[in-house]
Order: structure tokens, then sequence, then C-alpha cells
């Protein structure tokens, strides 16, 4: 950040007082701003003993596969934002179900809720946001064209779960230096 958003003023990186990490504050009008974490929500949609996966047709990892995510608009919840993006990326209806996993991801400053939810009357197609829209069995996953590190953990944290019918909050911290 170079100008300060309410008067266009140069923007100094400090501590303000009372803080204590950087912050970017305006040279002028002194109003600090705040840079916090993005917030990614999907869904693991399943139908029957078979998950539904996307090819990415967007950036970043375009022809790769990963669960129906992105980042969370203002004025949505948790809920809303995945249910949102399973449909915007998959077509698919869905019937929401409890929060599957969350992974802190703090390097990128993103952290990533995935819902279970069930797909309603097999319903689903590819979409602009997609290539293509499949349902895969736990061995006919394409795991070495998996898009991201989150994906093959939801994946198996959901086939345990799948195991013993107890589908349990998962979460845990992907770091990478």
């Amino acid at each position: 950040m170079n100008y300060c958003p309410n008067c266009s003023a140069k923007v100094s990186l400090k501590i303000p007082e009372g803080d204590n990490r950087e912050r970017y504050v305006c040279d002028s009008c002194n109003t600090i701003h705040y840079s916090n974490p993005n917030v990614v929500v999907g869904t693991l949609p399943a139908f029957e003993d078979k998950i539904l996966l996307c090819k990415r047709a967007i950036e970043p990892r375009v022809g790769l596969w990963t669960v129906p995510a992105g980042f969370l608009e203002n004025g949505e919840s948790l809920l809303q934002g995945a249910w949102r993006e399973t449909k915007e990326e998959t077509q698919a209806e869905v019937d929401m179900k409890e929060i599957l996993t969350i992974f802190n991801i703090p390097q990128i400053n993103q952290i990533y809720v995935i819902y279970r939810a069930d797909i309603e009357d097999n319903s689903f197609g590819p979409t602009s946001e997609s290539l293509d829209v499949q349902l895969f069995s736990y061995d006919e996953v394409p795991w070495e064209e998996l898009a991201f590190p989150f994906v093959p953990k939801t994946i198996n944290h959901y086939y345990e779960c799948l195991k013993t019918k107890k589908f349990n909050l998962h979460t845990e911290d992907i770091i990478r230096r």
C-alpha cells in the first residue's frame, strides 16, 4: 500500500502506538490500515460413496483438480459462501452438512474452511470456472493432479470419517517455507 484510501496521502509502515506489529499508517490523517487474512470456503460434495472434484479453468493451477472453493465475500456467512462457491464451480445442488476441515495457511494469509455436502439428484456439470466436473471413488482420485496441499488432506479425512460414519472436525496448519 502506497497511499491512504481515505485521503490519498502517502502511508508509512510502522508500529502504531499501543500496537505490537507493523501496520500501514497514513502520514496525514493517521488512519491505521489493517490487513487481515482471507477466508477461503468450499465443500467436499459427495454422492453415494464418491466425491465431486472440479478441474480448474482459472489461475492459479489451471487444469488441476480441486474441491469447489473460493474466497468468502463480504456479507456472507461461511455456510452461504461455501454453498455459493460450490454452485458457481459445479452447478451442483447440495445439502450442506458440518464443517469437515479447517486449514490455517499463515505464509499466504489464508484460512480454508471446507464443509461436507451431499449432492442432490446427482446434479452437476462444468462452469466457466471449471473445465470438467467428475465424481471419483477413493481409488479413482487423480492424486498426482490435485491443485493444492489442502485437497488431498481433505479427501483423506473425509474417507477416514466415512468408514466410521462420524464426521468430526479436522484442523491443521499447512506451513511451507
